[in-house]
């Protein structure tokens, strides 16, 4: 299956309906799109962290349903695990997150 991965912030500036998600756009439209679970995950906790009602977490949970949502299994722990030990041995660490984001594309 052939999908686009939408990482964290192009997420969120498509939620938004920002400006900064407009330059993506062209290239998103009419493909099936997806996101890491982790990316769900930071979207949820920007939600938690600026206090969101019911109707404002209804509003995110139906944009994610629009998404082909990636889930974690044994194979995307050990590409997480590369990505983030070549990183390391290179002298150029990956936060956490951003290591299961990239796990998730290379995938």
């Amino acid at each position: 299956m052939s999908f686009y991965l939408i990482d964290t912030d192009i997420a969120s500036f498509i939620f938004k309906g920002s400006d900064y998600a407009d330059p993506y756009l062209p290239y998103l439209t009419d493909q099936q799109l997806a996101m890491s679970f982790m990316t769900v995950a930071e979207l949820f906790q920007w939600a938690i962290l600026r206090q969101w009602g019911d109707r404002r977490f209804t509003q995110l949970e139906q944009y994610l349903s629009n998404y082909l949502i990636i889930p974690v299994d044994q194979s995307l722990c050990r590409e997480w695990a590369y990505i983030r030990a070549k990183r390391q041995s290179a002298g150029r660490p990956i936060s956490p997150q951003d290591a299961w984001i990239a796990a998730t594309a290379l995938r």
